[in-house]
């Protein structure tokens, strides 16, 4: 295996500058994340390190070695695509040994790894057919047989689970992080889905506009988000932000006042995750006016206003709460997250 340095990579097209001198390091046998929307630079970034792209500028190495200039097969890497790229003309034991068929492995040498990366994936009762029987899932399987196989120092994947549908994509992500675990491999996996990203990383590194907004494991980026960026983009429901006036150093929420940091006199931007809060009495606690209340089984989402400003909130499933109440919440004051209306950046930040 092998570890990954990403030093300051820039990527510019034409006028355009798609990454902005991106830093960052991945450990031997770590799983990290590039977590972002459509167009912030991630899917660039991994084709850079793979060699189908050309940076700008900066430098790759991969186990201490540079690998700017060199072809994709040269760098030591797998790759795993969106749209799962197997051969349909080749069997299964055929698109698995593709890559050591390419390296001029023997055969008892092909025989071995396609057996171990088929057990691995669960796959060897299909190693006759080709992919036209087999369904979607099945397929990346395949995929990931064929990466595994080769025993690459480092595997990159791009939106693999992205064309499954839901309990699919569940559980492909449970086999792919058992999968990961037991081969050790240091990986590298893009995604614009929160939950994958959450569910199987290490580490995170959170992409917007060509740049690593923040990087770190999914439970501090989720209650320790950097900027208002993160905590917009992170969890389901997304994290609430109420604007609020500062007197003298404290903001009134409901019969409490909360400190705010130093450096703010007149406004600040309260950061609150919906998980955050418990009922309370109205005249003692934060007013919540209730316009939907949804049971979703496991909780009581409410969609209302605190401030004249829209939020979401849960609560636990057995609470009794109907749209157009007007009910009163506590908030937990070591989990409130404190951002500048100016910049967007989390004043309260472990890292400040």
């Amino acid at each position: 295996m092998a570890n990954i340095v990403i030093d300051k990579i820039k990527k510019t097209f034409g006028s355009f500058e798609a990454l902005k001198e991106i830093s960052l390091e991945v450990g031997d046998g770590e799983f990290v994340s590039l977590l972002g929307p459509s167009g912030c630079g991630k899917t660039t970034l991994l084709r850079i390190i793979a060699g189908l792209e050309t940076e700008t500028s900066g430098q790759i190495l991969i186990g201490g070695t540079p690998v700017n200039g060199l072809a994709p097969k040269d760098r030591g890497l797998a790759m795993v695509f969106q749209n799962y790229a197997v051969f349909p003309h080749m069997t299964v034991f055929e698109n698995v040994a593709f890559g050591l068929r390419m390296k001029k492995a023997d055969q008892n040498r092909v025989k071995s790894q396609v057996d171990k990366a088929a057990a691995l994936l669960h796959i060897e009762p299909y190693l006759d057919r080709y992919p036209n029987k087999l369904s979607g899932g099945q397929r990346q399987r395949v995929a990931v047989a064929r990466a595994l196989a080769v025993e690459p120092k480092v595997l990159l994947m791009d939106e693999p689970l992205s064309n499954l549908d839901a309990l699919l994509r569940l559980e492909m992500r449970t086999e792919l992080k058992a999968v990961l675990q037991a081969s050790g491999t240091t990986t590298i996996y893009v995604t614009h889905d929160q939950t994958e990203a959450m569910g199987l990383s290490d580490r995170i590194a959170v992409m917007y506009d060509g740049r690593i907004e923040q990087i770190g494991a999914p439970v501090d980026i989720y209650s320790h988000p950097a900027s208002r960026f993160v905590g917009g983009f992170m969890g389901s429901p997304p994290m609430n932000f109420i604007r609020l006036p500062v007197t003298n150093g404290t903001v009134k929420l409901g019969n409490m006042n909360h400190a705010v940091p130093a450096s703010v006199e007149r406004e600040i931007v309260l950061g609150l995750r919906g998980e955050n809060v418990s009922l309370a009495p109205l005249a003692e606690g934060l007013r919540l006016d209730v316009r939907v209340a949804e049971p979703m089984g496991s909780h009581l989402l409410l969609t209302g206003t605190i401030a004249n400003q829209p939020v979401r909130v849960i609560l636990p499933p057995g609470e009794s709460v109907k749209a157009g109440e007007a009910i009163g919440l506590k908030l937990a004051a070591d989990r409130l997250t404190w951002l500048s209306p100016e910049t967007g950046l989390a004043l309260n930040h472990p890292s400040r």
